[in-house]
């Protein structure tokens, strides 16, 4: 087993330290580790120098550091539990005081766990990759600074789809169709569909509409701006400045990401718990 935490975060310290006596007390071995949004990738394996293959992961804090993490420890292919330590905690399905009757619970009587869907990307230059990386959520090709429209063409598998200028472009996971995607006007589409989810950012006299490509296909956004700053955020947390006639070529990940499955129940709750369900 593997414990996630940020470091320098008091909560994931003590929440850290007493999971670890307990899984003493169970005689059950682990290893920690600390995951740093600043540090190289894959430092957190690196630096730590732990090794797998884990049973299972668990990652002490918020969103942002389960959608890190969760890219670092993609290549163990271990299944993942967030224990939400943050302020909106959507992807960790469990709350602080959670973590002991479950991890009993799952000891005894062991879990189960789904796939999500994860893409990776690769920025072209006249034909040469000049950045690479993993999205669990989302990426975004945006302007800068200033509030000035991009211009992108968009294509699917090779066949063109659209030319639009706009404030940017989301090319979504299921997970992330509940982030920035949805806040732009996209669909919320079940975690467990492999699918992926194309939303314009305020387009300008465009008839686009946020689409669902599947899984197994390509998504390329050419960008055909001229002038200004256009960038590349992924999982908004790591940006890609692009130049004009750069290629995004996004697709399915070889390894999808697997988290703990808390049953249906659980996912919708969730749902409704942030606002994206109503009951009567």
């Amino acid at each position: 087993m593997l414990i996630v935490s940020k470091p320098g975060d008091q909560a994931a310290e003590a929440v850290r330290e007493a999971m670890a006596g307990f899984l003493d007390e169970r005689g059950v071995p682990f290893q920690t580790c600390e995951h740093r949004p600043d540090a190289p990738r894959k430092s957190c394996e690196n630096e730590e120098r732990i090794s797998g293959p884990f049973d299972l992961a668990v990652i002490l804090g918020g969103d942002g550091t389960f959608i890190g993490a969760a890219r670092r420890l993609l290549r163990f292919g271990a299944p993942l539990m967030g224990v939400n330590l943050g302020r909106v905690g959507f992807l960790p399905q469990l709350e602080r005081d959670g973590w002991r009757p479950w991890l009993e619970d799952a000891l005894d009587n062991g879990f189960s766990a789904e796939p999500r869907l994860v893409l990776k990307y690769a920025v072209l230059r006249d034909g040469k990759e000049m950045a690479d990386g993993l999205v669990i959520n989302e990426l975004v090709v945006s302007r800068g600074e200033l509030a000035r429209l991009v211009r992108l063409e968009l294509a699917y598998d090779g066949i063109g789809i659209s030319c639009l200028r706009a404030d940017g472009l989301i090319v979504s996971t299921p997970t992330g169709s509940s982030a920035y995607g949805a806040s732009a006007g996209g669909p919320l589409v079940h975690a467990g569909l492999a699918v992926c989810c194309v939303i314009p950012v305020c387009p300008f006299q465009s008839s686009f509409r946020p689409m669902v490509f599947p899984a197994d296909g390509v998504i390329t956004v050419r960008v055909r701006e001229q002038a200004g700053e256009v960038n590349l955020t992924e999982d908004g947390q790591t940006a890609v400045r692009l130049a004009p006639g750069d290629e995004v070529v996004v697709e399915k990940s070889p390894a999808d990401l697997l988290v703990v499955d808390l049953g249906q129940g659980a996912y919708f709750e969730k749902l409704k718990k942030h606002g994206f369900l109503t009951e009567r």
